[in-house]
């Protein structure tokens, strides 16, 4: 993990005091004066001098860099600029370069998992759609770990396999809900997650989820489990509303049961299952407003 502000010291400070460094120097500045004048050592002036300090070609090269260099170390040199104006000056550029232009480009290469967000800027955006998905992403992790470490969930596990699911509240296709790439299965007893959540991995849980969310439910999270009349009953018992689907109903059985329901009747957390069919494996779905919910309800079905 690598901050936009690591990038700025360790990348482009270096070049840029070097440059300025160079323009005083040549502007006729003892060594002392140049390091009086960036606020630095005398040998670190030195070591600029001598190339002794690496420099990045795109700094070096970028026209903006070059021209603020200039106008500061003229000003500097006649006195016309203080050092606090010089440094305001080149924080506003820095400031410029970080939002999606030089210096964002030098932190997309030192980070290269941004490349699967279009547009970097939106990492400094507390609203960014980027922010919310890492935010969702986190959510199902944590509460994986919750649902593992329960002894007994495994158990709990139906043929097809698991999958604990989140969406982004406007989600509109699997591809706004984070789940477990191939799911959880039972391996020797033990639930067993195969790699971290991503979105639009989960085809199943997810489309069972944006069912119940055209159907005007506010879930936003949801697990299957095997049916069991006994699990259903348990889960009602502990205070969390059951609706039944049938999974041969010609148009989609999830969002016309839950809307026969009225979904603002029903509980924050809610279950749906169906008893089976020919070729159709029974399943339960625990539904709620997040993946913690969900967990939480699941986790009244086994012991600690």
């Amino acid at each position: 993990m690598k901050f936009i502000e690591e990038v700025v010291v360790e990348e482009f400070l270096p070049t840029f005091r070097s440059m300025l460094a160079a323009e005083l120097r040549e502007r006729g500045l003892t060594q002392h004066e140049v390091a009086e004048a960036l606020g630095i050592s005398q040998s670190a002036v030195s070591k600029y001098a001598h190339g002794e300090v690496s420099r990045r070609e795109a700094v070096l090269e970028d026209e903006r860099v070059v021209a603020l260099v200039e106008r500061i170390a003229e000003g500097l040199s006649t006195g016309d600029m203080s050092r606090v104006q010089a440094l305001v000056e080149a924080e506003v550029l820095i400031r410029r370069l970080e939002e999606g232009d030089l210096l964002a480009r030098l932190h997309e290469a030192a980070m290269p998992e941004f490349a699967e967000y279009d547009g970097y800027g939106r990492i400094h955006d507390p609203d960014s759609s980027l922010r919310t998905r890492e935010q969702v992403r986190l959510s199902v992790r944590r509460a994986l770990r919750r649902l593992t470490n329960a002894s007994g969930f495994a158990g709990l596990i139906p043929n097809v396999g698991s999958n604990l699911v989140e969406c982004l509240p406007d989600a509109e296709s699997v591809d706004d809900v984070a789940g477990v790439p191939g799911r959880i299965f039972d391996v020797k007893g033990r639930a067993t997650v195969p790699a971290d959540p991503e979105f639009g991995v989960s085809e199943h849980v997810a489309s069972v989820l944006l069912s119940a969310r055209e159907a005007g439910s506010d879930a936003r999270a949801a697990l299957n489990l095997r049916y069991d009349s006994q699990i259903v009953a348990d889960l009602e018992a502990a205070g969390y509303d059951a609706v039944e689907f049938d999974p041969d109903a010609p148009t989609d059985p999830i969002r016309e049961s839950v809307s026969a329901r009225a979904p603002d009747s029903l509980s924050e957390t809610f279950v749906c299952y169906q008893t089976g069919s020919y070729g159709i494996e029974p399943i339960t779905y625990v539904l709620g407003p997040d993946a913690d919910a969900v967990v939480t309800a699941v986790k009244a079905l086994v012991r600690e």
